[in-house]
């Protein structure tokens, strides 16, 4: 049975993702712990669980609040993730077994419809499935787990980018050039394909994330 910090953790690791807990929001000890029935102490755990996965930050005084990024924090983590990912798709095209070649396939073409129709919630997941594919097709854990926590930092601002129709429907066009890369074996195609697909979202990313910052600046009207 998981012990009940894990379980804070994970849920509120969602919210995060999800944007129901959005960068610059606080989470309260206190109120964690009546909100999911459990006493401080797993409340407290599972926060500090967050900080150490870089989700939140712990402030003097002001306790715990959900991270929010600048415009080159955000740039910098997405160069990092596309050295990371073009590595693990080059990788991947070296050692991707044939079952999961046909499992990346499939996620490939069910995410078609959901970009097709613009469906930003169905490709998402789409999106996260067919990415941890290729990064456990590189049979790399290491490289899988820096990738995994790239990630996680950069949730929130990466799904809201989705929402946007062009970069939806470029995202998918990209993933094309990335599996035909993998599918033929060619180690150099696929981590360039990788390469650009991730970059080419850089620039929403960080405007997004420029955007969000300016709105948190903003004054509130009385």
């Amino acid at each position: 049975m998981a012990r009940a910090s894990e379980t804070v953790r994970k849920k509120l690791e969602r919210e995060i993702n999800a944007g129901i807990l959005r960068p610059g929001d606080s989470i309260d000890e206190k109120s964690l712990a009546a909100r999911f029935e459990v006493s401080r102490t797993p409340a407290r755990e599972a926060i500090m669980q967050l900080a150490a996965s870089g989700l939140v930050e712990i402030r003097p005084r002001h306790g715990a609040v959900v991270v929010s990024l600048d415009a080159a924090e955000a740039v910098a983590m997405m160069e990092t993730l596309a050295i990371l990912e073009a590595e693990a798709a080059a990788l991947a095209a070296q050692r991707m077994p044939e079952h999961e070649i046909a499992v990346m396939l499939s996620i490939y073409e069910d995410s078609q419809s959901s970009a097709a129709s613009l469906d930003s919630d169905a490709y998402i997941e789409l999106n996260t499935r067919f990415h941890r594919t290729i990064y456990d097709g590189a049979r790399n854990e290491y490289l899988g787990q820096m990738i995994r926590q790239t990630r996680k930092r950069m949730a929130f601002y990466h799904s809201s980018s989705l929402y946007q129709k062009a970069r939806l429907e470029r995202s998918w066009q990209e993933h094309g050039n990335v599996v035909h890369a993998i599918r033929d074996g060619d180690a150099d195609r696929a981590r360039e394909a990788m390469r650009d697909h991730i970059l080419s979202g850089g620039r929403v990313y960080a405007d997004l994330v420029a955007a969000l910052k300016k709105t948190e600046r903003a004054p509130t009207e009385s």
